[in-house]
């Protein structure tokens, strides 16, 4: 077993909508149902607090945390109108 499918699991992953940089701060955000902007909040409240450790933080969740599957509708063929 592997960390993304830990991750995953634990609904920890970075969705597809919504994301600003990377999806972190989004993906945190829908796994705790927060809104995603208050997640971000405070995360630069956090790295006012403390200076430094969140661009520490960041890059490893962004490695870490698998991405949302995306969900591929088939084509639907063209039919003409009339």
């Amino acid at each position: 077993m592997n960390i993304h499918e830990d991750m995953r699991r634990q609904g920890l992953v970075r969705p597809q909508q919504d994301r600003v940089i990377a999806g972190v701060c989004a993906g945190l955000a829908r796994r705790f149902g927060i809104n995603p902007w208050g997640a971000r909040l405070l995360f630069v409240l956090a790295l006012m607090v403390l200076p430094g450790s969140q661009l520490i933080v960041y890059p490893i969740l962004w490695v870490l945390m698998p991405a949302e599957d995306r969900v591929v509708y088939p084509a639907q063929p063209y039919r003409p109108q009339g």
